[in-house]
């Protein structure tokens, strides 16, 4: 299992380091974190601390990150707390104090865009500059002719576009939450969901039917706001997992969602409702059944 260490508890040892916020863990960071035992990475995301208007929603809970980050094989995932104090610390104090007096870099790699520093005034060829360690930086990557960034994927995933987004994260986008008590209605209609509130400092997908896996079972989720029932709650993910009857309250459920059925739409009767609902789950079956995970 990955090891998860704030910087001032590091030990000092030889470390091959990949540095980046790697929000999303995409293919472009992965070209970066290959080869790596180490991920050094910020903690919030810097731009909570430097620009918070314009801070994102992220792509990834700290678990998602850390568990993918484990998958790639990387031994230890140090985090550095980002702060107003951190911000003052220069380039060369990040090179010197940090990478190799405190954690004995042998190696490092990073991002063409990646900056560092106060003012970011860091940069990968200061890094190659120093013959301490070997710099390795990695051009931005393409996936269908257009550079892999979080932001682009966020646009993705928010338009519904999973598939897209699947091929420039690497794997299927996930959420995770705490399973919250709904109104019954699903298991009324035959279809218990178990029900995750997005947290609005993370991004979802848009209003619609996904085929996903929750927890590792093939599920039918539907994001939104049930417009059939004028419930009046906000947006809900709800999360029907086939065949399986699992009392997941108050348990946090992990949701990888691979494809969207459909969008979400108001229907004239619950039968009606329940006619497409059987449809949405003989879909989720075929595509689940015929996906294959990385």
């Amino acid at each position: 299992m990955i090891e998860v260490t704030p910087l001032e508890d590091a030990e000092f040892r030889s470390r091959r380091i990949a540095i980046g916020t790697f929000d999303g863990v995409h293919v472009g960071h992965r070209a970066v974190i290959k080869g790596a035992d180490t991920v050094l990475t910020f903690e919030p995301h810097p731009l909570e601390v430097l620009h918070p208007v314009a801070a994102p929603k992220l792509l990834m809970p700290f678990g998602v990150k850390r568990d993918v980050l484990d998958g790639l094989g990387v031994r230890e995932m140090i985090i550095i707390p980002f702060d107003e104090s951190f911000t003052k610390i220069t380039a060369e104090q990040f090179i010197e104090e940090i990478l190799i007096a405190r954690l004995g870099a042998a190696e490092v790699s990073v991002g063409d865009n990646f900056r560092f520093g106060q003012k970011a005034k860091g940069t990968p060829e200061m890094l190659r500059g120093r013959s301490e360690f070997t710099t390795r930086v990695e051009p931005l990557v393409e996936v269908d002719g257009e550079t892999v960034s979080s932001t682009r994927i966020r646009a993705l995933i928010a338009a519904g576009e999973l598939e897209m987004a699947r091929s420039c994260l690497g794997v299927p986008f996930m959420i995770e939450g705490e399973v919250v008590a709904g109104d019954q209605r699903g298991r009324e209609l035959g279809f218990p969901t178990a029900n995750i509130v997005p947290d609005d400092r993370f991004v979802h997908p848009g209003h619609g039917v996904y085929a996903a896996f929750a927890n590792g079972l093939p599920a039918a989720v539907n994001i939104g706001v049930r417009p059939t029932f004028d419930t009046g709650r906000g947006v809900l993910i709800e999360t029907h997992i086939l065949d399986e009857e699992v009392d997941l309250y108050g348990k946090v459920l992990r949701v990888a969602f691979v494809e969207r059925l459909r969008g979400e739409k108001r229907f004239d009767s619950v039968d009606d409702l329940v006619e497409e609902m059987n449809r949405d789950v003989e879909k989720t079956r075929a595509v689940c059944g015929s996906f294959h995970r990385p």
